[in-house]
């Protein structure tokens, strides 16, 4: 075997094991959000807002079009989770937030993703390691990670 066929042979089972676990982390994600009644984007968009921020923002930390995360945020604050504020700079756009039951909801969905975690059989620092070499991996030759 050449070194060429080598590396297309590690890397190929490099990426099927990322596939794996991105399989894995989605599969947790989605019997978790069941469990409170939400869909797994709808998870996803709860466990990204971490603060007000506006919907590109979102989209952004959900690796989605804008045009989804909305679709998203508008079944959220139909259940009155989220709710549409003015930008504090910016008046063409809108604040995301959550409200005190969204935060409420968030915070359990938060501890049900930690539960049995697909990532939980790695230590602290080898979860550190792990998001490293993933970041350097994703930045591209340039150093930066791609636009979604």
């Amino acid at each position: 075997m050449t070194n060429p066929e080598a590396q297309a042979i590690a890397e190929r089972e490099l990426c099927g094991l990322i596939n794996g676990m991105a399989q894995q982390i989605a599969e947790h994600v989605r019997q978790r959000a069941v469990k409170l009644g939400l869909t797994a984007p709808q998870a996803v968009a709860l466990r990204e807002i971490t603060g007000p921020m506006t919907m590109r923002e979102l989209a952004e930390r959900m690796s989605c079009e804008p045009s989804n995360a909305t679709f998203i945020v508008d079944k959220l604050e139909q259940r009155e989770l989220i709710e549409r504020c003015p930008h504090p700079s910016d008046r063409r756009a809108k604040h995301l937030k959550l409200t005190p039951q969204g935060d409420a909801l968030r915070e359990q969905l938060l501890a049900l993703l930690h539960e049995e975690s697909p990532l939980a059989g790695l230590t602290q620092p080898e979860r550190d390691t792990l998001q490293q070499l993933l970041a350097r991996a994703t930045a591209g030759p340039t150093g930066h990670a791609p636009d979604n």
